[in-house]
C-alpha cells in the first residue's frame, strides 16, 4: 500500500468499518509520511497527522491551531453550505477561546469527581440490570445494541433529565447523526436528511428548554436552560447544540467502547480470565479498552499563523485532521500497540483528546465502562461470539452496531 492509497481511508467511511484496513493504511503512513496531504475530489485537500508526537503538539497549541471553521471533515458541499448559511450547531467542538471557556464552564462543575462520584451507587445498579437484562435474553444477545448502546443512554439521558419513554427516540436519533455514513444507520444520504435529522433534535430540546426555564429542577438540562453569560442568557442555537453534543456523544462513544471492549476480551481469552482472576487491573483495563476502539475518530484543527512540525511548514487557513485512532497505536509511544494488554501502564492513549479541548465527560465515562466489567466479570463463566461482528460506516464517530454473543452467566 502506497501512502497516497493509505490517506484514502480518511474519506472513506467503509474504511473505519474494516479494522484492519484502516489500520495498516495508518500504520504505512506512521512510518512513511506521518503528515501525509490527502487529495480527494469530494474533499478539500488537508494533512492528515498520524504520529502520537503530533496530535498532542497541536493539541498543546489551540491558539496556534483552532477548531474553526472545520472542526470535523466534511465535503465540499458541506463546506460550502456552511460558508453560505452557518454551522447546523454550535457545540463546545466548534468553539475555540475565549467562547469555548465560558460554555465549558457552563456545565463543568457536573463532571467534577466530587459530583460524579454522586453517581457511583447508580452506575452500580444499571450495571446489575445489564447483567440481569443477560441472563434474561437467555445465554445469547446482541451485546452492542442489548447491553452496551442501552446503559449509558440510561446513564447520560437520566442526568439531563430526559423521560425514559424518549430513550428510544434519542437512541435512533444519534444513530442518524453519527451513523449518516452508514446504509443501515442514516435517515439518508442528503445534506438534507442530515439537516431534518438537527431539526428533528432542534424541536425536541427546545421543547425541553421551555419547560425548564418554566419549571426548573435539579438536572442538567436546567443548568442548560437557564444558564447565562456575562449576566445574558446564552444564545438558543448555543443552548441546543449543547444538548445535543451531551445527550449523543455522552452515551454513544461509551457504547463504542463497551462493545468494541467486549469484542475485545472474547477475542484475547487470556486477558479475559486475567482480568477475572484480578480484578484490581479493571481500571487498566478500562484504559486500554478506549485506546483498542478509540470511538472518536478525529477532529479537525484549522492553522491561525506560520507553524512548523516535524519539518513541515503549515500556512494560515491550512487543515489537519488528527487521527486518534492512529496515534493510539502509536509504535513510538506504546509498546506492543497491537497488543490488548488489560494491565497496560503507562498508557498515554489520546482518545480523550488533550488539553483545553480534553472530553469534559472523560471521568464518567471510564466510571461506567468500569461498573459494567465490575458486574459483570465474576458472573461471567463462558462467552464466544455467535457471529460476524459489524462496524458502523462513519467519519466521525462510531464503533460496533453489531456484536452477536453466546454466553453463560449467573
Amino acid at each position: 500500500m502506497t501512502p497516497q492509497e493509505a490517506g484514502q481511508v480518511f474519506v472513506d467511511p467503509a474504511a473505519y468499518a474494516d479494522p484492519t484496513r484502516f489500520h495498516a493504511a495508518c500504520a504505512v503512513l506512521r512510518r512513511d509520511d506521518p503528515i501525509h496531504r490527502v487529495e480527494h475530489p469530494d474533499f478539500l485537500p488537508f494533512h492528515v497527522l498520524t504520529k502520537h508526537a503530533d496530535v498532542l503538539e497541536v493539541e498543546l497549541h489551540n491558539k496556534e491551531w483552532e477548531n474553526a471553521p472545520r472542526p470535523v471533515i466534511s465535503t465540499i458541499e458541506g463546506d460550502r453550505r456552511r460558508e453560505e448559511q452557518g454551522d447546523l450547531l454550535r457545540t463546545l467542538i466548534h468553539m475555540d477561546d475565549p467562547d469555548h471557556r465560558a460554555y465549558r464552564g457552563v456545565t463543568s462543575e457536573w463532571f467534577l469527581p466530587k459530583n460524579l462520584a454522586l453517581l457511583e451507587d447508580r452506575l452500580g445498579e444499571l450495571a446489575k440490570l445489564s447483567a440481569q437484562r443477560m441472563v434474561e435474553l437467555g445465554g445469547e444477545c446482541d451485546f452492542a445494541r442489548d447491553i452496551a448502546m442501552q446503559y449509558p443512554l440510561q446513564v447520560i439521558l437520566a442526568i439531563l433529565g430526559l423521560p425514559e419513554t424518549d430513550y428510544p427516540r434519542m437512541l435512533k436519533l444519534t444513530q442518524e447523526l453519527f451513523g449518516a455514513s452508514d446504509p443501515e444507520l442514516t435517515r439518508g444520504q442528503s445534506m438534507e436528511d442530515l439537516i431534518a435529522v438537527i431539526q428533528d433534535f432542534f424541536v425536541y430540546f427546545t421543547a425541553l428548554t421551555e419547560a425548564r426555564k418554566a419549571e426548573p429542577t435539579s438536572d442538567l438540562a436546567s443548568v442548560i436552560a437557564n444558564a447565562q453569560l456575562d449576566g445574558q442568557p446564552i444564545g438558543i442555537m448555543e443552548q441546543i447544540s449543547y444538548y445535543v453534543i451531551v445527550a449523543t456523544a455522552g452515551h454513544d462513544t461509551t457504547a463504542s467502547a463497551m462493545a468494541g471492549g467486549m469484542q475485545a476480551l472474547i477475542e484475547h481469552p487470556d486477558q479475559l480470565a486475567r482480568l477475572q482472576a484480578d480484578p484490581s487491573l479493571i481500571p487498566s483495563a478500562v484504559d486500554e479498552i478506549i485506546r483498542w476502539v478509540t470511538p472518536v475518530k478525529h477532529f479537525m484543527r484549522n492553522c491561525t499563523t506560520e507553524y512548523t512540525l516535524r519539518g513541515h511548514t503549515f500556512q494560515p487557513g491550512d487543515a489537519v485532521l488528527l487521527s486518534y485512532p492512529s496515534a493510539n497505536r502509536d509504535e513510538e509511544v506504546f509498546t506492543d500497540p497491537f497488543t490488548f494488554d488489560v494491565g497496560r501502564s503507562p498508557n498515554k492513549h489520546l482518545a480523550f483528546g488533550f488539553g483545553v479541548h480534553y472530553c469534559l465527560g472523560a471521568m464518567l465515562a471510564r466510571m461506567e465502562i468500569k461498573a459494567l466489567l465490575t458486574e459483570l466479570l465474576p458472573r461471567l463463566k463462558r462467552i464466544e461470539l455467535a457471529g460476524e461482528p459489524a462496524e458502523m460506516q462513519t467519519l466521525f464517530v462510531g464503533g460496533l452496531k453489531r456484536l452477536p454473543i453466546r454466553y453463560e452467566i449467573a
